[in-house]
């Protein structure tokens, strides 16, 4: 009775929300699974059907459940249950297996082996490493610092050759698959096998355990393929999973963009959107597009925000049920920012590149971007990559305090500001989250990044890294995402141009004595005069002004008028033809402290046709070295930071 009475309140709330909305002009979609994703479900269907349980599995029990979505859309590391292995025992467990068409060799399913802790929620310690079922010595088969790749044995080798990803071999993982992991005689023996390809791991000793009865965690995971669960000699955290049929008790909305264009159709701007829905006794699992009814409040049409709504209304295995319910939240605007990444944070890790920025020798870069995630995990937020010219790797360092890379790793100079304090709150405010990054050359061979990330909760949080190991004259940096997108959307001004001189600022850079403060911007220009394009306004903290200068070879003010040591680089060459490729040209602004009581300020301007053109005032003296800002300002144009 305590099912039907919370499925009689969802489906109250379903119908009467949707007569509501009905009334106020929603729409309402139904939409149909494409036909491959329809007859692979049929094949995963028939799979399940060929029964469950091993009869000749001593202690093996029913649990049934799906890792990964049926369309074999997931993304690297999904998950599922949790089963803990003591000292000396045995686990067994059994699925059925399907890797994706497209023959990617690294697409299918691997175990995840960590230590236990009981002081965490998820009792997961340290990770030791991670076994795929593909075999192939020249790739990433088999990783993790204490995963021996020596001890891999198997009766099948990868086909593919050299770098190449495809291999029509690893159809051959198909079917029921049985692992073993096996402690009762002291090490790690895995075992995964489908009766035809088998892969062992045989580790004559334990992991280094910091559990006291030295109990050791698994996972299966899968990428862009399916495992249905069908049976397991030990019980997961969380309990077994019956294989009678289940009743859906709520609904939560995957994939929904935060931003749509206008105009944009309903199946374009949400095809990607999937549905987790929760089951009695605890189960799970992933639903597509086609299988949920939507409506969106008001409508599709007009800008602002939106609610999405979502009903599924059947039961685990496909029968009518009473609907549950879902909600999202989304915004349709008239123009979209630059995004790094796809606005439904389904891009995977290393999916999107930033272009890269140099920093010379005692420069700082500031970039500001708002960061939206999928929640899912604590490194689903962006991720700063430093590297020299090349693309080789000095480090890489995300959001949630950690890193690794040469410059990083068993560096004794790393300096790094900490955990969060609670690192749930954090994952939430970063969803939308403004973000301010500075990455600095110290010019003695180190670097700093440091990530001022003020959430949706109006909390402020720090990460900072120190010290990382450069080569300071040949030293860049760029964003990557994973399961995120970063969308540069820092504007200063009007859109349509319409902002006056003076109309709008940006917020205050400080430049420190003997340090380059650069930052990155956008501009958008009226197109009307000159001088219709961005201001750099250098002050004291107090906004008390050395200088102002503009874009196009003029200034004034205290440090600037009848300064005999000023120098200009001059104007360009054709005004007419400079002006015309401001608009949505890229421009890059330096401003150099030197420590003396002097000032440079350097523009780089790379056009909408593709020249390069340059402004430098140097000189702009004298002012207080210990006390140099400076901010940004309009005139008939806005700008966009990056």
């Amino acid at each position: 009775m305590k099912y039907n009475k919370i499925a009689t309140a969802f489906c109250a709330a379903a119908l009467g929300l949707m007569a509501l909305t009905s009334c106020e002009g929603g729409d309402l979609f139904s939409i149909d699974s494409p036909d491959w994703i329809s007859a692979k479900v049929d094949s995963i269907a028939a799979n399940k059907n060929q029964g469950g349980d091993d009869p000749d599995i001593e202690g093996m029990h029913e649990d049934v459940y799906n890792i990964g979505k049926e369309d074999l859309t997931s993304g690297f590391w999904t998950l599922g249950k949790t089963y803990v292995v003591p000292a000396g025992e045995k686990w067994i467990a059994q699925f059925n297996l399907t890797v994706n068409p497209d023959n990617v060799y690294y697409k299918n399913c691997y175990i995840v082996f960590n230590d236990y802790n009981p002081d965490t929620e998820d009792h997961l310690g340290t990770e030791y490493g991670v076994i795929r079922y593909d075999n192939d010595p020249t790739k990433n088969s088999e990783w993790g610092d204490n995963i021996d790749r020596s001890l891999v044995k198997a009766n099948f080798e990868n086909s593919s050759a050299n770098d190449a990803e495809t291999d029509a071999s690893v159809q051959n993982f198909n079917g029921k698959v049985t692992v073993t992991v096996d402690r009762t005689e002291g090490g790690v023996h895995y075992t995964i096998s489908n009766g035809t390809c088998t892969k062992e791991y045989i580790q004559p000793y334990d992991f280094p355990s910091n559990d006291s009865d030295g109990r050791l965690c698994c996972r299966i995971g899968i990428e862009k393929a399916i495992a249905s669960f069908t049976g397991s000699t030990i019980e997961p955290i969380g309990g077994f999973t019956s294989k009678e049929d289940k009743q859906p008790l709520s609904l939560s909305l995957n994939g929904v963009p935060k931003k749509v264009l206008q105009g944009v159709t309903f199946e374009e701007a949400f095809a990607n959107v999937t549905a987790t829905v929760q089951f009695e006794q605890g189960v799970s699992k992933d639903v597509n597009f086609g299988d949920l009814t939507f409506e969106v409040i008001p409508d599709m049409n007009n800008l602002g925000q939106k609610t999405l709504v979502a009903a599924y209304a059947m039961t685990f295995k496909g029968e009518s049920a009473a609907p549950v319910i879902g909600y999202a939240q989304f915004e349709i605007v008239d123009k979209l920012y630059t995004c790094l990444g796809a606005t439904d944070n389904s891009t995977a890790w290393w999916g999107a590149h930033s272009d890269k920025i140099k920093v010379a020798p005692g420069e700082t870069f500031l970039t500001s971007f708002t960061n939206y995630t999928s929640g899912a995990n604590n490194w689903n937020n962006f991720v700063v990559v430093l590297t020299n010219y090349n693309n080789d790797e000095y480090a890489v360092v995300r959001a949630d305090n950690y890193g690794w890379g040469a410059g990083y790793d068993n560096n004794p100079n790393l300096w790094l500001s900490g955990p969060q304090d609670d690192w749930g709150a954090w994952l939430a405010a970063m969803d939308g989250a403004k973000v301010n990054v500075a990455v600095t050359n110290n010019g003695d061979g180190s670097a700093d990044v440091q990530a001022a990330m003020l959430g949706n909760d109006g909390k402020i949080y720090t990460q900072e890294y120190k010290g990382i190991a450069i080569d300071s004259d040949d030293f860049y940096f760029h964003y990557t995402v994973d399961g995120c997108h970063l969308e540069f959307d820092t504007v200063i001004g009007a859109d349509d141009n319409s902002t006056p001189w003076w109309g709008a600022h940006s917020d205050m850079f400080n430049v420190p004595a003997g340090r380059t403060v650069s930052t990155r911007i956008k501009n958008y220009t009226s197109g009307a005069n000159n001088w219709n394009n961005f201001v750099v306004v250098l002050t004291n903290e107090n906004s008390n002004e050395y200088a102002v200068v503009r874009a196009d070879n003029y200034g004034w003010g205290a440090c600037y008028d009848d300064n005999p040591n000023l120098v200009l680089s001059g104007g360009q060459s054709d005004w007419g033809a400079w002006l015309a490729a401001m608009d949505g040209a890229t421009v890059t602004v330096s401003v150099t402290n030197k420590g003396d009581g002097t000032l440079d300020v350097k523009c780089i301007m790379l056009g909408n046709n593709g020249i390069t053109y340059y402004q430098s005032y140097e000189g702009i003296a004298p002012v207080d070295a210990a006390d140099v800002w400076f901010r940004f300002t309009v005139d008939g144009c806005h700008l966009v930071f990056e």
